[in-house]
């Protein structure tokens, strides 16, 4: 392709806060460094219908604390087709952009992967998702906030399961990976988490109850990953039947952990990563992820980031359940 002149950012999939961050500092990181920038909405929809908009400084001004995404998203099926993909680029040729930022998670980002291979087309990805799932950063954008959220709306919970003496089971998001769930149990002081990277059998939940009740505790805080077989009404449903001793609830939070004001953690990490994308323009870089390790920026290819499964610290586990005796 000729010289990088114009340059297009759209937020796909689930919104995370910290989106906005990205936005604005792919904006002016962009107009800084001579780019023209232009917003797409609605996500990979929007790029097919041509819902795309010239961005000043000024159209990112003030948003780096709002959560969500001003460009707001959508996860497009037709994206997914050939048809759908060739009307994507029809849309940038006619735009006149010669390169992509997609912010979004694992599913957004292999629609950029494919859509950069079909094309010989430059597509640098943000990994923007709740979940920590992908391979090659320590952290994505939006997860610090969602772990805040998630530990503030369990700390309540755990005053009422003390004040009645209950077992509350919490599910929250994380799609396949526990990541969230660990984390918050630690952060809670939860008696236990129950997670997809540790398959828990009968005795698990057993031990569990065991050593979080029966000994000398009368209330108890269970962190459930998300599933839709294995989740927290399975859980509280099993314990009623096999501890019928116990007064159960399940609190399932559910979208009220992806809103709200993005955190310190996950504005600066979304500045660095917007403009980190900018820089991998500059240097050629074409179908690779920004990812931050060890407090740099590094260029993480779509084939490892979307393939490869980030690894789950089972050390966690440990910590988690000699803490909760």
């Amino acid at each position: 392709m000729s010289k990088i002149k114009t340059i297009g950012i759209l937020t796909s999939g689930g919104d995370a806060p910290g989106m906005n961050a990205a936005i604005r500092a792919v904006t002016r990181a962009g107009i800084s460094n001579g780019f023209n920038i232009k917003g797409i909405y609605r996500g990979y929809d929007g790029l097919i219908k041509g819902e795309v908009k010239t961005f000043t400084t000024e159209d990112v001004s003030g948003i780096i604390a709002r959560g969500g995404t001003i460009l707001k998203t959508a996860r497009s099926k037709e994206f997914m087709t050939p048809e759908g993909m060739e009307k994507a680029y029809q849309t940038c040729m006619k735009e006149e952009i010669d390169a992509l930022v997609i912010i979004g998670g694992n599913g957004s980002l292999t629609g950029a992967r494919n859509f950069g291979m079909e094309y010989n087309f430059p597509v640098i990805g943000l990994p923007g998702t709740i979940d920590n799932d992908l391979y090659g950063t320590d952290s994505t954008i939006g997860y610090d906030t969602t772990m805040n959220t998630i530990m503030e709306c369990v700390d309540r919970i755990r005053d009422t399961a003390n004040s009645h003496e209950r077992i509350f089971f919490i599910e929250v998001m994380g799609r396949d990976a526990g990541f969230l769930a660990q984390n918050c149990a630690i952060a809670c002081g939860a008696e236990a988490a129950i997670v997809p990277e540790e398959v828990t059998d009968e005795d698990q939940l057993a031990e569990f109850m065991h050593r979080g009740i029966r000994k000398s505790k009368k209330s108890c805080i269970v962190i459930v990953s998300e599933s839709p077989k294995c989740g927290a009404l399975y859980y509280a449903d099993r314990v009623k039947h096999e501890f019928p001793g116990f007064d159960v609830r399940v609190s399932i939070l559910g979208h009220l952990q992806r809103g709200g004001t993005p955190s310190a953690r996950d504005r600066i990490l979304a500045s660095c990563m917007g403009v980190g994308a900018v820089e991998a323009i500059l240097q050629g870089q074409r179908n690779v992820m920004i990812g931050y390790k060890f407090n740099e920026v590094v260029y993480v290819p779509f084939s490892e980031c979307i393939r490869t499964d980030k690894r789950f610290d089972k050390r966690l586990i440990r910590v988690l359940n000699e803490l909760s005796i």
